[in-house]
């Protein structure tokens, strides 16, 4: 195996991870309920589940 000819410092080793941060997840509103979601996933909207601004699952369908 190969093995490093040096040790590699700390500052060095910290500058190559400068790169990786936390981001802040992107954001949408829906169209059909106004409410602002996660993009590329499905949410609740009063017990209905929705994905792109599609009725999914209907909560009243489900008690009935």
């Amino acid at each position: 195996m190969a093995h490093p000819k040096r040790k590699i410092s700390k500052q060095r080793r910290d500058k190559r991870r400068t790169h990786y941060k936390a981001e802040a997840p992107t954001l949408s509103t829906c169209s059909t309920t106004g409410t602002v979601h996660q993009r590329h996933r499905a949410y609740f909207v009063d017990g209905n589940l929705y994905y792109k601004g599609k009725l999914v699952i209907d909560n009243e369908a489900d008690l009935a």
